[in-house]
């Protein structure tokens, strides 16, 4: 067989083994394919300063291109042991059997791994080996037409095969199944929740500018889970231990007995750039987590919650942030509905003034009390900060970078935070000329962004335009330029405009 035709019947070979696996996982109810759990570990294995880039450079994009990048690995190598089928037919076997075995680990190191996992990979690679035989199967005593049309008539059935059983997979995904099921759940809940109203004043309503709440939809998502995990509200606990005086395990119905408080909170991430858009402001019903604390008794020498969610992420939270009075929630509302399943559900916390990689863990299922010299938590292990206050910072939305203007008055308007401690003004300079007083709109609390306008009288010409926000505390926003590692971006943004 030619180079060429053993390549193609590698890449056939993997394919057909991610359309077994895939199939074989829906039939078995997992909660995770070996595929998902792949992605999954090289997400964990990922250095956080490559990781970052790559957030950086893709945003949203990064989950659904981690699975294409373990899919095209696999077909990749899947096409090597095409290659040395004939001539190295060892190697070949050792290259199936070590993938087996990787993809095997990578499931087993999952919080919900188990036999089904490892079943899944090695039918994999069982389909691995038994498509290259089939492919290879008597090419010495055929002609080489015969051998020609014998391989493109059984590549087009195994190929076909391959599609159906992969579609199938997707039909009767459990995990699809089991996400419709939750969504009804979810919609069917009745929870102490309410819309509140912008608060008067807030929206600027400058064209071109974002709303001053963000919707759920828009809200920006930054976590490692490539399929948010599913969890039913009857089924989830949160367990919480460590250096307690007595620990305490709650149900669902235990937050919401409880009663929900409603606060106006404005999260962001870590990986947020200078004028990024990794940030979102919203109403939160939450249960305020500083009341738990104090139940279960926090014993001296503590100084951290170490947070888990549902699928194995961990996260670090000082303890003086959670009990300092301010609105720390574990939310089970999000701008008046039950927490939409990628942000959370059915529980997650929210806490203003960090990043939300020490503090805003999603489908939290277990707290710890302890120390903050006793573990290293996801991202902390990755090179980030150990505790992560939010910076503040302010962002230009309006003129868009590069954007062509009338000359005569316009409007230059953006969003400034600095949560938990809040905004006291906003301030622009256009071509390094004199810093001018923005109106500010009016907020709610000091845990919310702020929106800012400058009406600015625009001349023909290039023009540069830079801002900078300062905090109530007098302290204003650095113009030193530094990367988002180990604890977020700063400087001040700036676009370039041209007036006609």
């Amino acid at each position: 067989m030619t180079s060429r035709r053993s390549i193609l019947s590698g890449l056939l070979a993997a394919a057909a083994a991610i359309a077994a696996s895939e199939g074989l996982s829906a039939l078995l109810n997992l909660r995770e394919s070996p595929i998902l759990a792949v992605g999954q570990s090289v997400i964990k294995l990922t250095p956080g300063p490559i990781a970052e880039a790559i957030i950086g450079v893709v945003g949203h994009a990064d989950k659904p291109l981690a699975v294409t990048s373990v899919v095209v690995a696999i077909l990749l190598l899947g096409a090597l042991a095409g290659a040395w089928w004939t001539w190295h037919r060892l190697r070949a076997y050792a290259l199936v059997v070590g993938l087996v075995a990787l993809a095997s680990a990578a499931v087993l190191g999952r919080p919900h791994g188990g036999g089904g996992g490892v079943l899944a990979s090695v039918a994999a690679g069982a389909v691995v080996v038994g498509v290259l035989h089939l492919l290879h199967r008597d090419e010495a005593h055929l002609t080489v037409d015969e051998s020609r049309r014998t391989f493109l008539r059984t590549s087009a059935v195994i190929a076909v095969a391959a599609i159906i059983v992969g579609s199938a997979g997707e039909v009767l995904a459990s995990r699809h199944r089991r996400r419709q099921a939750l969504e009804r759940v979810r919609s069917a809940l009745t929870l102490p929740s309410r819309r509140v109203a912008v608060p008067t004043g807030a929206d600027l309503a400058v064209d071109g500018q974002g709303s001053w709440l963000t919707s759920n939809r828009d809200f920006y998502r930054i976590d490692t889970a490539l399929s948010p995990p599913l969890v039913d509200p009857e089924d989830w606990t949160l367990r919480i231990h460590g250096m307690v005086d007595k620990e305490l395990t709650l149900t669902y119905q235990d937050l919401i007995d409880r009663g929900l408080e409603h606060e106006w909170i404005t999260i962001c991430c870590v990986s947020n750039p200078v004028g990024g858009d990794l940030i979102g402001n919203t109403i939160w019903g939450g249960v305020p987590i500083k009341g738990i604390l104090d139940e279960v008794g926090i014993r001296p020498g503590a100084d951290a919650l170490l947070s888990t969610s549902d699928d194995g992420w961990t996260c670090g939270t000082p303890l003086a942030a959670l009990t300092d009075g301010r609105n720390a929630l574990l939310a089970l509302t999000m701008n008046g509905e039950p927490l939409p399943i990628a942000h959370g559900f059915p529980v997650r916390q929210v806490v203003p003034g960090l990043y939300g990689y020490v503090s805003a863990t999603k489908w939290v299922v277990d707290w710890e009390v302890t120390r903050f010299a006793d573990f290293e938590a996801y991202w902390t292990q990755r090179g980030w900060g150990e505790q992560g206050p939010v910076k503040t910072e302010s962002r230009i939305d309006v003129p868009g970078n590069g954007d062509t203007i009338d000359a005569g008055t316009t409007a230059i308007a953006g969003v400034a935070w600095a949560q938990h401690v809040g905004i006291d003004g906003v301030e622009v300079r256009i071509d390094d000329g004199e810093w001018q007083r923005a109106t500010l709109g009016t907020v709610p609390n000091v845990d919310t962004w702020v929106q800012w306008r400058l009406d600015w009288t625009a001349t023909p010409g290039d023009h540069s335009i830079e801002a900078r926000a300062t905090n109530t505390k007098g302290e204003p926003q650095t113009d030193e330029r530094a990367g988002v590692l180990p604890d977020g971006a700063t400087g001040y943004p700036g676009i370039n405009v041209k007036v006609t």
